[in-house]
């Protein structure tokens, strides 16, 4: 029997008891995915901790506290993965940069900034306003800089 599920409707229901449980562990869920790959289904929780990387206990805490819950709010057979979000993690949400505000990220510009050639840099996240975008301090000269949301192609975590 073919059942069709609607992935926004699942997503919606299972992110406010993700964000709730990993609250209690002092965990932030920077992603929530659920979708459909080979024929199965997957919820994909990605963890973002301010005080520590994420462990393995982190990612099984959070599995084992929403193991009974989410059969209830899944209406398929899913597999869940809980992970970190890796070291050099491409930003997929404007939150994010809230989130890794004073992370050092690599940035890529639609356009350059006025007086400027290069569209690639590397710096420091300093602020994040959703209506103003970006302040970023640019490594390669120590200036500050204000970059609008809208001239932001991508945005990644960078390691030295």
């Amino acid at each position: 029997m073919k059942q069709d599920v609607n992935r926004l409707e699942v997503l919606e229901a299972v992110t406010p008891l993700i964000e709730n449980t990993a609250m209690r562990y002092n965990l932030i869920p920077i992603e929530i995915d659920f979708s459909k790959e080979n024929h199965r289904w997957f919820l994909r929780i990605f963890l973002y901790s301010k005080d520590h990387s994420i462990t393995l206990d982190d990612c099984e805490n959070i599995t084992r506290s929403l193991e009974g819950f989410l059969e209830d709010l899944i209406p398929v057979k899913y597999y869940l993965e809980v992970s970190s979000p890796g070291l050099e993690r491409k930003f997929k949400s404007e939150k994010e940069f809230i989130i890794f505000k004073g992370k050092r990220i690599s940035l890529k510009l639609k356009q350059p900034l006025e007086g400027e050639t290069e569209k690639i840099f590397k710096g420091e996240i300093l602020d994040y306003d959703v209506n103003e975008g970006l302040t970023f301090f640019r490594f390669d000269d120590g200036v500050e800089l204000k970059i609008p949301k809208d001239n932001i192609q991508s945005a990644k975590l960078y390691i030295d």
